[in-house]
């Protein structure tokens, strides 16, 4: 076990693959802890549908690509569309193999600064210091919930990231709160593992179902990796343009599997409402809606997405006040690095400075290179 190196990357999914690997591949000594893609394997259905494609891969390299994957195993990506998790999974477990990197699978307790460097320590009581740390905190420290979710006893309630097997809601009336993709795979999921009834709750009309492209999103990775600075450089109109774009395609446009796996017989979406009293005095919950539709639900899901809040990552809590934080982002410079010194920060609490595209896996590769790039200056 190391407990001295050039760089320390606490995490083990798809962004804190990517800078690893580059790291390494550019001579730096590095050291990946934590589970090997754990978020995904644990906090995601197992026969999730992805939305994303082939062409949304992990190598800042351009060797080990997803469609790299594809050719080595004598598949054709045109048979695995939309990708279901597991053939991702597979990806990144090829990617690592691939890429001969190793990860230390125990966990971060507390990170601090001292005498210049940091120190980890380490949740078995070891201690490992480093010259430079990348943190890649995933969502699941970040669920967003609304203010009324403990009205709700905890135990008929849920974040979609907890919710991931749904036998146990077989014959259960659900109430779903969001309308985005999760919601609504979701309620699909639900009706196929026999829910009896699944209400679908959102402020927005409901979504169109429709084949979307996210080849825009190429455009933007590329002016990132061209210019430095280039999201936070742009006119706030056309920060907010490209904000509406993504909300079209990735939230106002579901994928087009979904609509004929929606059983009208189980699912009812309510949109354009929201929650307004919720009672939990008897044996289920009770959410009465704006437009005065009172719903019976045994269980409530939240699809109510994420928000930063770089406070609620524990093993941040030793360096947590010497970061400048905005909105509960860190503020971090071009190089993707925060305002202490040697520390960076990459995936979704990035995207307040460099775009929401670094929140998903498109934006890997490219914040893999231009952080292990600024380490390296």
């Amino acid at each position: 076990m190391a407990s001295q190196v050039d760089l320390l990357v606490i995490g083990a999914g798809p962004y804190a693959y990517s800078a690893a690997a580059f790291a390494r591949d550019n001579g730096i000594n590095t050291h990946v802890v934590g589970r090997p893609m754990a978020f995904w394997r644990e906090h995601m259905p197992a026969n999730m549908l992805l939305r994303s494609s082939s062409d949304w891969h992990l190598d800042a390299c351009g060797e080990y690509t997803f469609d790299a994957y594809f050719h080595d195993h004598g598949l054709r990506p045109q048979d695995y569309d939309p990708i279901p998790i597991g053939v991702f999974l597979d990806y990144t477990d090829w990617f690592r193999r691939s890429k001969g990197l190793d990860v230390d699978q125990r966990l971060v307790n507390n990170l601090s600064r001292a005498h210049g460097a940091f120190v980890a320590s380490m949740q078995d009581g070891s201690t490992i210091t480093a010259t430079k740390v990348l943190a890649a905190p995933g969502v699941r420290h970040f669920a967003n919930l609304p203010d009324w979710h403990t009205q709700v006893p905890q135990a008929r309630r849920g974040h979609t990231g907890d919710i991931v097997s749904f036998d146990d809601l077989a014959d259960a009336r659900v109430a779903i709160i969001g309308g985005r993709q999760s919601a609504y795979e979701w309620a699909v999921l639900l009706a196929e593992h026999g829910a009896e009834h699944v209400d679908v709750v959102h402020r927005h009309p409901v979504p169109e179902f429709a084949k979307a492209s996210w080849q825009f999103v190429d455009d933007y990775i590329a002016s990132t990796l061209a210019q430095r600075g280039w999201w936070r450089q742009l006119p706030a109109g056309q920060q907010q343009a490209i904000a509406a774009t993504f909300w079209r395609v990735g939230r106002l446009t579901l994928e087009p599997w979904l609509a004929p796996r929606l059983d009208p017989d189980v699912v009812t979406p309510h949109p354009n409402t929201e929650v307004t009293e919720v009672s939990a005095d008897g044996p289920g919950v009770k959410l009465t809606l704006s437009d005065a539709t009172v719903l019976a639900a045994d269980h409530i899901v939240f699809a109510t997405g994420y928000q930063a809040d770089l406070a609620r990552v524990p093993y941040l809590s030793g360096v947590v006040d010497q970061l400048s934080i905005t909105d509960g982002y860190p503020d971090l410079s071009e190089g993707f690095e925060t305002s202490l010194n040697g520390l960076y920060i990459t995936g979704f609490a990035s995207t307040r400075d460099f775009g929401p595209f670094y929140g998903f896996t498109a934006g890997c590769a490219s914040a893999a290179r231009i952080t292990v790039t600024d380490m390296m200056t």
